[in-house]
Parts: C-alpha cells; structure tokens; sequence
C-alpha cells in the first residue's frame, strides 16, 4: 500500500478525534460562559440554566444509538451529517434571541454533538490493530481529560464584547477541518437496510424519552430542590420506568442498538462501574476551582484560563506516554490505574486546604497532581476494560460507555452541586451561631459580619467538596486492582483477551 494510501485512514481518524473533542468543548465552553451569554440576552437565570440542560439532553440521547446508526448508514457518511448540522446550528445561534429557538438549537446541536463523540472509540476499536488500538483510547480519552480542561480557557477568550458569538462560531471552523478529514480519509461505503428493518425501535421510543428526563432531573435538581420540586419528582420518576423498560427490550432484542450482556464480562462490568465514579471524581479538576475562584474571588472566565491549561495542555503529551507505558511487557495497568486514582486523591485532600486568600495560582500544585493522575486513570481503564472486546463489539461497547460516561458527567455535577449546597447552609448556620456570640459580646457590624459568614461558608462547602471526591478516589482504587490483569498485546498476539 502507497504511504498516501496508507495515511487516508489515519487522516480520517484525526478527522473523528477533532469533531469528537469540538463536540466536548462546544458543551463545556458554552456552560462556563453561560453567565456572560446571559447577560448579553437579557435572560433570566432559571431561562438561562436550560440551555445547558438542553445540550446535555440531546448528548445523553444520541450516545446509545451513534454507533448503530454510524453502522448502518456508513462512519463517513454520519459523521459527515452530524458535523454539518452542529456547523450549522452554531453558524445560526448567535442570532437567535428567544429562548424557546435556542433551546431548540441548543438541543439539536446536542444530539449532533453526543452522537460524534462515541464513533471516536468505536473507529479506535473496530479499526486499529492490537500494537497500535491503545494510543487511539488515549485519543478517546482527551475528550474526558483534555477538553473539559481547556474548555476554561477559550470561555476565557470569547467572554464580553463581540467574543461572545465564538461561544458558538469556535466549533465551526473545528468542524470544517473535522468533516475535509473525513471526507477524504474515511472510506465511501453502501447503506445498510436490512439493519434499519430489524433495529429494536419499540426500545428507542421508550429510551430517548427517559434519557431526555434523566438529564433533565440530574442538570435541574440542584437548582429546583430535587423532590421539593414537582418537575424533577416527575422526570425521575417517568425517566426511571422508561429506562427500565428501555433496558429490558434491548437486553432481550435479537438486534439491540446497546448490548448490555458483554457487561457480564468482569473488565467491563466493573471497569464501566469505575468509571462512572471516576468521572465524578474529575469534577475536582474543574467544577471546583471554577466554583471557588468565581464565587470567592470573583474571577472571570480568562482570569480562570490556567486552572484549566494546567490540566489540559500536558493531556497532550502524558496520554500517548502513558498507552506506551502500558505496551511495556513488565506494566500491569492495574497499578498504573491505582496510581493514577491515588494521585487524583492527593490532589483532592491538597485542595482541600484550601482558604479564602487563595487565588489561581495557588491551585497549580493541585492541577498538577490532577495532570498526571487523570490519564493515568482513564487510559488505564479504558485498557483494562477494552482488550476482552473482540472488534465487531466495538459499537456496543462504544455505545455502552460513553453513555455512561454522559451519565456519569451529569452525576459528578449534580452531586458536587448538592454537596457543596447542603454543606454550605450547614457551615453558615454554625458560623452564625458563633457569629451571635460574637454579636453579643463586641456589637459589631452585622453586614460585613453576614458576608464574612457567607465567604467562610462557602470556602468550607468547597473544601468538604474537595475532601469527599478525595475519598472517592482512595475507595476506588481497591475496584480497580480487582480487575484482571491483561498483559500488553504483542505485534503477533491476538487483539483480545477472555
């Protein structure tokens, strides 16, 4: 095979990482600079909060069914579609002012979004021989490291002014690029009809709907009290039954779009557990400084950016080293994976300490720590868990854990979200019951008093936060020695493990 021949492949496969890491950033940069795209709209803030919770509804829906439908319709001929409508809807967003049209937009570009991120690993499984499939996983694996991180940074660059509109226009040009990779990388193949007469449709009308509600409760339930609130009562309760019906007519259908018995297999069952914890332990990387620099010390977006370039930028370099790592014959990915899991931890109970006079950059040792564990973990796992999948699986595994791993994204927020929330009012009411005596006793001021009480509250709910992901961390990685252990593959052993 010529080399120009030879490199079409890969092209296309850059082409699939590029679109698939445009889609993370194009969710995440849009949630970070939500206040700002609010100012500029004049919405009200519960107006305002729906439009992340619209992207995230859409992603959550399209993540089970992209790898059926990239199958069925042909890999280029998918990827080609959903890039041109999520160019196309952020080409049109920054024009639209009603609510009730971005919300829509905002939808759509989610399920176009939420359907390019699992053909990364499902090309990276289906395509890539054994010696080479794990640096395509550490691809896969910047989308959950590497663009959540810099997403900080460009919400940095397009907050205020005329920047606000490349809070959309930024995935254009990144789809534009994407979709020439593709089209001249990824082979021309025929439709498949057959599949589409024989999909588990009944099942799809059930689980679009309850995956559409779960985002909706899980994005929402902070804000409106979870049950105290009729809305969030009802989309769990309804979200819930319809997944379980969903789930029940995939696991019976002869040709399911997720087939959930190859989670019996031990590295998968567990290792997609793990990971969902895992990514609820990632909210310590970003969700918590941006919390605590945005509410404490009133920093911008860009005076944020080296919180998130500290993690995102060395993702760059650390994931290939660490799927070479794992090709070494001596490395037991396991004990890669509890290392990284371990250093998550350290730099949990390091931001722990934190205090109200800390400011960017006395997170850099904490970021640190987190740009070496993070990839060290998610490679690790993704190792583990992959390599007792034969390639044809590679859509349904594909399938199965990047809808966790949406799930999972959605969780992580809620939880640290409600966390930070109860913890919160507890350490105000406490500091106020010391504030009375003090109130008592000096007579000073209540108002800087009050505001004191409210800093101090919440300097303590993020240090709690910290803590409690910290310890997250340290009970997973017990988990994750409990995998079995899968020796590296060689150029002539076979590309799975039983």
């Amino acid at each position: 095979m010529s080399a120009p021949a030879a490199g079409r492949p890969m092209a296309g496969l850059l082409g699939i990482f590029i679109a698939a890491m445009m889609a993370g950033m194009n969710n995440r940069v849009g949630a970070i600079a939500l206040a700002d795209v609010r100012g500029a709209l004049g919405f009200g803030l519960d107006d305002a909060s729906w439009l992340t919770t619209a992207y995230n509804a859409g992603e959550l829906i399209a993540m089970p069914f992209a790898a059926w439908f990239a199958v069925t319709l042909s890999v280029r001929r998918f990827e080609l579609w959903m890039l041109a409508v999520c160019t196309l809807v952020a080409a049109l967003l920054p024009s639209i002012h009603g609510v009730g049209l971005l919300l829509g937009l905002r939808f759509v570009q989610g399920i176009a979004g939420g359907a390019m991120i699992p053909l990364l690993m499902m090309v990276a499984l289906k395509s890539l021989p054994a010696p080479v499939r794990l640096y395509g996983l550490a691809m896969y694996a910047m989308t959950a490291t590497f663009a959540p991180n810099v997403s900080i940074w460009l919400a940095g660059q397009w907050s205020g002014g005329d920047g606000l509109r490349w809070v959309y226009w930024q995935s254009v040009p990144l789809a534009v690029a994407a979709g020439l990779l593709v089209a001249w990388g990824l082979p021309r193949e025929p439709v498949q009809p057959g599949r589409l007469r024989e999909a588990n449709w009944a099942g799809m009308a059930f689980g679009v709907p309850a995956l559409g509600l779960i985002a909706v409760a899980l994005d929402q339930g902070v804000r409106l009290d979870w049950l105290h609130s009729r809305l969030i009562t009802a989309a769990l309760v309804a979200g819930l039954a319809l997944l379980a019906v969903y789930l029940l007519t995939e696991w019976y259908h002869p040709s399911p779009f997720v087939k959930l018995q190859i989670l019996g297999r031990r590295n998968l069952g567990l290792g997609f557990t793990i990971f969902v914890f895992l990514l609820v332990a990632l909210m310590s990387s970003s969700l918590l400084p941006i919390s605590y620099l945005g509410r404490i010390q009133d920093y911008r977006p860009l005076q944020m950016a080296s919180i998130g370039l500290d993690v995102a930028l060395p993702q760059l370099i650390l994931g290939p080293l660490v799927a070479l790592l794992l090709y070494q014959r001596w490395a037991d990915a396991r004990i890669v994976f509890a290392l990284g899991l371990l250093l998550i931890a350290l730099a949990c109970f390091t931001g722990a300490r934190l205090t109200a006079d800390w400011n960017a950059g006395q997170f850099a040792a904490v970021q640190a720590l987190q740009a070496f564990g993070q990839p060290m973990a998610v490679v690790s796992m993704l190792f583990l868990a992959t390599s007792v999948v034969q390639p044809p699986e590679g859509p349904y595994v594909s399938g199965v854990v990047n809808t966790l791993r949406a799930f999972g994204s959605l969780l992580g927020a809620a939880a640290v979200g409600q966390l930070m929330t109860v913890r919160g009012r507890f350490h105000a009411d406490a500091l106020l019951d010391h504030a009375g005596l003090a109130v008592n006793a000096l007579a000073p001021e209540p108002f800087p008093l009050a505001g004191i009480v409210g800093q101090q509250a919440q300097v303590l709910s993020v240090a709690d936060a910290y803590r409690a992901l910290g310890v997250l961390a340290i009970l997973l990685i017990p988990l994750a020695l409990r995998l079995t252990r899968i020796p590296a593959p060689s150029s002539t052993s076979p590309s799975t493990h039983e």
